[in-house]
Formats: structure tokens, C-alpha cells, sequence
């Protein structure tokens, strides 16, 4: 059994592409596209992460050349389900991918404009619909694809596995009529074929090219040294943010927008957040180029030049606390100088803000500091050693504070703790969310706060204005995350009773209770000092860069006035605030 043969989708079949987050579906689904466009079989390809154009542009690199006009139709259900922009295109039909009915309608039109038989339907992915429907895609599979195939066409369509209810999975698998699950296993992806109408169970290893990746270059392309002073000089004056006091945002919402992008990929956003905040610390050494000559004359001279030892480490625990901690209310940072040793060192944090509130969920849940310690202590150090942290305790697991451990080299616990925070633990953490901001929103009571250190931040929230630079992956993780957050949000507010305006005035409350921002809503909706595009400070952006709020307002406006909303100014693109038309 060559890949080629499994890359021939039968007709009258539904195949199903299984496997976690990076796996390589997507890839295999362009390549069956190539393979299939190849013999001149018409393709329905329906994208719900990504836009046609940039499916197409995937095609071309992997050997798209020029093709009979109608043989490539799109089914975009993913420009107007997060607020985008939506090209005009002679060969797509727009879709809401939470409107499973609308997806549906979508693919009769472009069958009916193809006028024969044949056609290959790649549905990449059901991930998206299924985690704004739920169920429903089991119906939705039940009926309008398996019509689909019935009237003499083919589907490849994959799934992530670990993306919700197990049961919903299995049923998937069993209205497919081929099953497929893929994996990568040292360096090469593995495709076990577990059903298949032609073939009988088999394994394949495909080898892989590793790709050397730093995830950090577009934000330092972007952050780069005038940037860097611009801002800090901003923010001393006073300049960012002349409303609420500089970029201080309550510290729900940062939380918020982050476990609302987990759910929408659990499997590889804990091992992005750790690598983009191990990238961002050890960028610290930029940050000294921004200080006075005395103060870096102070640190090339008396500042440690390893952290292996204790006496060394407690300095650079000192750095940091007082650079990156104290000042910006994020938690109360010790070093456990007594039970830490050479090339070993422990530090213990209270109240730290991206785990308050989520008591005993049962994971590790601190993303961003353990990290960043590591890699501060990476770009710092005058030796070239990597560095790695790990939680040895946290609020999430029961215990009354954060504890990590940070060492140079590998940490064999670390991948077991990226991997810990399953669906259940993040579907447990998005409930209790939700059910603070619901409880806010109803009935008035508080939505996050800390004894000693109170509920607002500064310049907190690295996930929602710096770290989407860093991925494409994420930046769509972020907008289909804030969609369905919205959509259950404005969902919740009509079940409770409230009429239309009613629920937009409690939302405006909301944000301007986080901080987000000052918001209006008439015929646009317009935010001044928005929180997210301001941590960028910067007109050399080209494109929106409020992908969080972008997808929460898309998904909130289309469940209560029935209206999708796109961002046509930004203010990290130079305007002087952010706004959203109606359509």
C-alpha cells in the first residue's frame, strides 16, 4: 500500500483524517487537492482556519500550476466567521462556520455551479464547526455530507483528536466510511490506516524534513530597537493610555482570552506558549540597549555572568522580580535560596495572576513566568546553554501557591506537563469562566480579585498583544477562540431574558470594567485605547492585529443582532482608535 493509493479518495466515500494538532492533515489534504487536481477531478475545498487565499497559496507551494477554470471552488467558512475581510472571489462561496446550515448551502451551490458528478469535497477541518455547534456536526455529517456522497462524490475531511467529547469522536469515525489516524514519531509522520473501503488495516511512515523555526523573529522584526525606546519613553509619560492609567487591564481578561484560544487547540497552544515565552526571555538582553550607560556599565560589571550557583541566581531573581513582577502587580516572586543548589534553583510565587481563581482544576496552569525565568536566564548568561522550567506546584493542583524549577538542559517532566492540560481540565477552566463573566454581567458579582495585590495589571496579557506575532497558528487560534467565547456570551445574556440593547449595554459595561478599552456602539463600534493593539505602539503594522476582540465581538453581534462585524481601523496600524463595521 503506497500514499499514493490512500491519496485516492473513492467515490460514494467519506474519509476521515484523525490525529492531534500538527500531525500533518492539512498537508495530506493539499496533496490529495494536488493529486486529485492533477487527473482533473473538481475539488470543493472548505477552509474553516484559514482563508481561501491562503489555502490557494499552500497549493501553489506544494505545486499548484495553472488549472481549468472551475476545477478549484472554496467554501470560505472562515473569513465571516471571525470578522475578516472577504475577498471577492468568482470561485467561493461565503459560509459561517457556526451556521452549520449556511456551510451546507454553501457546497449545493458550488456542486450545482460544477453540473456533474465526481467531485471531491476537502473539509479541512471539522474541528472549528464542531467546537461552535457541538453535536450538531454529528447531524450535520449524518445528512448533508453523507447526501454529498450518495450522489456519486467523494469526501476527505479531518479532526483533531483530543478536540472535545471522546463519544462525539467515535461517532465521527463511525459515520466515515474510511478512518485514518496520523501521528509524528522521530521525525517521521506515521498514518495508520484503522478502516479504509479498499484497503485493509495498514502503517505507513512518511519521513519528514524538520523545519528550524524561531517563532520569535516576526515580533522582533517588529519590536525592534527605536520601537522598543518609543515605548518605554510612552508609557514613563504616561502617553499609552491617558484614560485608565497606561496599559492596565483587569487581570480576567487576559486569562480569558487565553483558556478561550486553548479550546480551540489544546494539544499544541501549552507547548507554543511555553516556546514563545523561552524566546521572549531571552530577547532580555535587548532590553538592556535601552538603559542609560551607567546602568549597563553597572551590569557588565557586577551582574553575574553564569546563574548556576545559589548567590548568583538570587541576584538574577532579584533583576527580575523588580523589573517584570513587583512593578506590574502580576504576583509576589521568591527565590527559595534554602532548598535550591547548584544549577537547580526553585522559586515560589503568590497569587500569580494567570492561575488565581482556577483552584485545584487539576493541571499546572502557569504559561508565561517559568519560561521566561528560563530564558532571561539563557539570553543573560555569558555562557551559550539552554535553559527550561518547570511547575513543581501550582494553585491549579491544589496547592496554596506556584512553585517552578528552573536548570540549564532538558527537564524530564516538562513534556508530561505541557500534556497534562487535557480537554476536560480546559473545558473545566472555560466553565468557570464563563460563569464569572455571566455571574458579572447578571447579577453584579465580582469577576476577579486577589487579597494583596487587587485585580488590575500592568502591561499584562503578553497572549493577547506580543505573542500572536509569533505564529499564524495562534493568530487564528485567538480569532475562532473569541468567536465562540462571544457567540456563548451573547447566547447566555438572551437566555437569561435580556432584549438586544439590553445585552450590548451589559457588554459594554464588561469591557470597560476590564479595561479594555472605551467603548461606543452606533452605527460602528469604536474602541479608544484598546488594550490589545496598544501593547504594540507602532504604525508599522499592515494589518489589524485585534484578532481576540475582533472574533469575540464577531461571534457576540451575530447571536444577538444577527450581524457580522469587521475591523476596518486599528490603532496599531497608526489610527487613532479601533473600529468595527457592521454587514
Amino acid at each position: 500500500m503506497s500514499l499514493a493509493q490512500l491519496q485516492e479518495v473513492p467515490l460514494r466515500k467519506m474519509i476521515l483524517l484523525v490525529g492531534s494538532p500538527g500531525s500533518g492533515k492539512s498537508t495530506f489534504c493539499q496533496q490529495v487537492a494536488l493529486q486529485n487536481l492533477a487527473l482533473d477531478r473538481p475539488i470543493i475545498y472548505v477552509t474553516t482556519e484559514c482563508g481561501p487565499s491562503e489555502a490557494e497559496k499552500l497549493l501553489r507551494e506544494g505545486g499548484l500550476g495553472e488549472i481549468e477554470s472551475g476545477l478549484l471552488n472554496f467554501v470560505d467558512a472562515y473569513n465571516e466567521t471571525v470578522g475578516l475581510s472577504i475577498p471577492d472571489r468568482p470561485d467561493t462561496v461565503h459560509a459561517d462556520c457556526a451556521n452549520l446550515s449556511s456551510i451546507g448551502v454553501a457546497i449545493s451551490k458550488l456542486q450545482e455551479r460544477i453540473g456533474k458528478k465526481g467531485v471531491l469535497l476537502v473539509f479541512d477541518s471539522l474541528v472549528s464547526p464542531y467546537l461552535l455547534s457541538g453535536p450538531e456536526v454529528l447531524r450535520f455529517m449524518r445528512l448533508t455530507l453523507a447526501r454529498f456522497v450518495a450522489e456519486g462524490n467523494g469526501i476527505l475531511a479531518c479532526m483533531d483528536e483530543g478536540c472535545g467529547k471522546q463519544e462525539d469522536l467515535g461517532a465521527m469515525m463511525s459515520l466515515s466510511n474510511g478512518v485514518i489516524k496520523m501521528d509524528i514519531e522521530e521525525g517521521k509522520r506515521i498514518l495508520n490506516v484503522v478502516k479504509h473501503p479498499k484497503v485493509g488495516p495498514t502503517r505507513i511512515e512518511v519521513p519528514t524534513t524538520k523545519i528550524s523555526e524561531r517563532m520569535y523573529d516576526e515580533f522582533l522584526k517588529i519590536w525592534d530597537r527605536e520601537t522598543l525606546r518609543r515605548f518605554f519613553r510612552a508609557q514613563q509619560s504616561g502617553a499609552l493610555r491617558r484614560e485608565f492609567g497606561q496599559l492596565v487591564v483587569n487581570g480576567f481578561w487576559p486569562s480569558f482570552a487565553k483558556w478561550s484560544s486553548i479550546v480551540w487547540d489544546p494539544k499544541r497552544f501549552p507547548r507554543m506558549l511555553y516556546e514563545i515565552s523561552l524566546e521572549q526571555g531571552s530577547a532580555s538582553q535587548a532590553i538592556f540597549e535601552l538603559f542609560p550607560w551607567y546602568i549597563k556599565l553597572y551590569f557588565k560589571l557586577f551582574f553575574p555572568k553564569s546563574f548556576s550557583k545559589v548567590k548568583d541566581m538570587k541576584k538574577m531573581s532579584k533583576f527580575l522580580d523588580q523589573m517584570f513582577v513587583k512593578p506590574r502587580r502580576f504576583g509576589i516572586m521568591e527565590y527559595l535560596d534554602n532548598i535550591s543548589k547548584t544549577d537547580e534553583h526553585y522559586f515560589r510565587v503568590y497569587e500569580w495572576y494567570e492561575c488565581w481563581g482556577f483552584e485545584n482544576v487539576g493541571a499546572a496552569i502557569a504559561s508565561w513566568l517559568p519560561p521566561t525565568v528560563a530564558g532571561a536566564c539563557k539570553g543573560l548568561e555569558k555562557k551559550e546553554r539552554e535553559w527550561n522550567a518547570v511547575e513543581t506546584k501550582c494553585i491549579g493542583l491544589g496547592d496554596p501557591y506556584c512553585e517552578f524549577k528552573v536548570v540549564p538542559g532538558e527537564i524530564d517532566e516538562l513534556k508530561k506537563s505541557l500534556e497534562a492540560i487535557d480537554s476536560t481540565i480546559i473545558e473545566r477552566i472555560h466553565d468557570h469562566l464563563m460563569d464569572r463573566l455571566i455571574g458579572f454581567m447578571l447579577l453584579g458579582k465580582p469577576l476577579w480579585e486577589r487579597p494583596r495585590l487587587g485585580s488590575d495589571l500592568l502591561m499584562a496579557g503578553m497572549e493577547l498583544g506580543v505573542f500572536p506575532m509569533a505564529s499564524e497558528r495562534y493568530r487564528m487560534a485567538m480569532r475562532m477562540g473569541g468567536t465562540k467565547s462571544g457567540k456563548e456570551v451573547g447566547e447566555r445574556l438572551l437566555d437569561a431574558g435580556m432584549g438586544e440593547d439590553e445585552a450590548v449595554k451589559h457588554l459594554l459595561h464588561l469591557l470597560e470594567h476590564c479595561k479594555v478599552g472605551k467603548v461606543t456602539v452606533d452605527e460602528t463600534i469604536k474602541i479608544k485605547e484598546n488594550y490589545e493593539s496598544l501593547s504594540y505602539f507602532t504604525t508599522k503594522l499592515e494589518d489589524i492585529s485585534c484578532f481576540f476582540t475582533t472574533g469575540f465581538l464577531n461571534g457576540f453581534f451575530s447571536v444577538v443582532k444577527n450581524q457580522h462585524v469587521k475591523e476596518t481601523k486599528c490603532i496599531a496600524m497608526g489610527d487613532p482608535y479601533c473600529e468595527w463595521e457592521f454587514r
